[in-house]
């Protein structure tokens, strides 16, 4: 479209910034009642616009989960025949807690980055408190939880909404969706995946693609957060369940150690590149410990019987087998050093006192699923239906890694089964690597359009903006227009011990190329979370606007 006849950009990019701070005006803690109150705000906002109004049938707010119900809302501006193109971004946010003093002000953009700039000015800075204050001081940064991740997202996304509706015949259907709870387990997107065949059935659309708007960091110039991502990490959290032998601490060769056990899991996990993955020449980022504790009650002079380890390991291209089966022979190489390097010990130990006692170990490393097969031998359905009613009774539990250890104790309980011996499986709901590719022809033209008109715009504005293969803030795009393998939801099932955190996807659901493109700035979710105003604020709706413009035109 020749741009003098394009609408005026002036309303509609300035619309973002004053969205962007009204919205993270609204606090939406993922599990908070403010996350259940914004579908109803961001309803009102959008039916308050002249389109809406003419239009009240085209908004909706659809029940997700929890009570209160948490909302999606969906925003549709009809235009000719059924093509229709998504744009989708998460409302909910992390904690305000470490706001500390300042917590009052964390959803106050204006009045938070004054005072961070005041508190910052007076103290002794690290390193990133010198970046922040930096950046703040330039007034191209804006604060505020959620800002950045991802209320400007939503703000850009609907500014290019609003901007398309102005169009005397748009050539397409431009949906926007905002969903509840990516922060924890996506059902918001999920539910709003399950929903959409219906949805596109009852609306006659034929929808042909997805944008994501979700917010990436970049530590540089901004070059490498104006971008066009093309897919999105996987993501999985292996855990270690690690059974010991007891014992008091001054025999501690008559037990087997499982801390030790666990220090050569961790060893072998935590920050290896070599586990680290590789896909259209990007690596992805190195696993990660995100919790290792022992699992006891209380303080006594005995070995810890259990230890616990469950680490983030995001991928570009391996399956759940994959992963299971390398996390499984890592677990059993590492079993087998602690066991060897104990008895080492043992015998020197024994030799020095003059005794012949020191003794070697076996140990074993289980599946969950084998687990579980074994607690059925032994308990039978007694036990069965005792690890549901616990399984159920956990399954609204705000921590996954609390919830997990405590099902794969009761299970290791019901199988009878001692240490040594190591229990894996997956500790949280798993994101699956999605990209382009899997679209084959379909995804590179998307790419393709996408690319032109999002180069086209940003050269206008005389800024960059390049493709990336993988987002890798783990995000709702793993749900968004993702139709999983039956054969890995499989394994994934029989291996994660709460039934809460497997993504029990129903047949039916529509498939289609969504790329990511959102905001960019530093620190999201700590304390000097800002988003970049100029290309937030000014540049990205109008970025969004010309790919959707650009993908709706395209004919198949």
């Amino acid at each position: 479209m020749p741009s003098a006849d394009r609408p005026s950009l002036r309303n509609s990019l300035s619309r973002a910034g004053a969205l962007s701070i009204e919205m993270t005006r609204w606090p939406s803690v993922t599990e908070s009642d403010g996350e259940a109150a914004f579908s109803s705000c961001l309803t009102d906002l959008l039916g308050a616009t002249s389109y809406f109004q003419k239009h009240p049938e085209n908004l909706l707010a659809i029940d997700s989960h929890g009570t209160p119900a948490r909302q999606n809302v969906l925003a549709l501006v009809r235009g000719k025949g059924r093509r229709c193109l998504v744009l989708a971004g998460h409302f909910d946010t992390v904690s305000i807690a470490n706001y500390s003093s300042l917590v009052s002000l964390a959803c106050e953009p204006e009045a938070l980055t004054a005072a961070l700039i005041d508190e910052l000015t007076v103290k002794t800075r690290n390193p990133a408190e010198e970046n922040a204050l930096a950046d703040l001081l330039t007034g191209n940064f804006l604060a505020g939880r959620g800002l950045l991740d991802m209320k400007s997202g939503l703000a850009a996304g609907i500014a290019a909404l609003e901007r398309f509706a102005e169009l005397d015949e748009p050539p397409g259907n431009l949906l926007f969706v905002a969903t509840p709870d990516e922060e924890n387990r996506s059902r918001g997107m999920r539910s709003l995946r399950d929903a959409l065949p219906t949805i596109a059935q009852e609306f006659d659309l034929d929808i042909i693609g997805g944008i994501n708007l979700d917010a990436s960091g970049d530590d540089g110039d901004g070059e490498e957060g104006r971008a066009v991502y093309l897919g999105s990490v996987g993501k999985f959290s292996p855990f270690a369940f690690v059974a010991g032998r007891p014992t008091h601490a001054g025999y501690a060769f008559d037990g087997v150690s499982a801390h030790l056990i666990g220090a050569e899991i961790m060893r072998a996990m935590e920050m290896n590149s070599a586990l680290c993955d590789k896909a259209h020449g990007e690596i992805s980022p190195a696993p990660v410990c995100l919790e290792a504790k022992d699992v006891r009650h209380g303080y006594e002079v005995t070995t810890p019987a259990h230890v616990w380890l469950s680490f983030n390991w995001l991928t570009h291209q391996r399956t759940p087998e994959d992963v299971l089966t390398a996390f499984h022979a890592l677990a059993t190489a590492a079993v087998r050093t602690a066991l060897d390097a104990q008895a080492r010990n043992a015998k020197a130990f024994f030799e020095r006192q003059g005794s012949g006692r020191a003794e070697s170990h076996e140990g074993q490393v289980l599946t969950y699923a084998e687990l579980y097969q074994l607690a059925l031998l032994h308990g039978g359905e007694a036990a069965v239906a005792r690890l549901r009613a616990l399984d159920q009774s956990l399954a609204d539990g705000e921590d996954p890694l609390s919830i997990t250890r405590q099902i794969v104790a009761a299970t290791l309980a019901e199988a009878g089964l001692e240490g040594p011996l190591v229990i894996i499986g997956f500790s949280t709901l798993h994101y699956p690597r999605v990209h382009l590719d899997s679209a084959a022809d379909h995804g590179r033209t998307f790419e393709h359009t996408i690319m032109a008109a999002a180069t086209a715009c940003a050269k206008r504005h005389k800024t960059s903006i390049k493709p990336k293969q993988f987002f890798a803030g783990i995000s709702d795009m793993s749900f968004f227009g993702h139709r999983p393998a039956a054969g890995q939801t499989q394994l994934l099932s029989d291996n994660t011990p709460c039934s809460a955190f497997v993504d029990q996807a129903p047949d039916g659901l529509l498939s289609y190329p969504v790329v990511n493109i959102g905001p960019w700035g530093r620190d999201y979710h700590q304390k000097w979370e800002r988003v970049h105003m100029p290309y937030t604020f000014e540049i990205l709706p109008d970025i969004i606007y010309e790919a959707a413009l650009a993908c709706l035109s395209e004919e198949d």
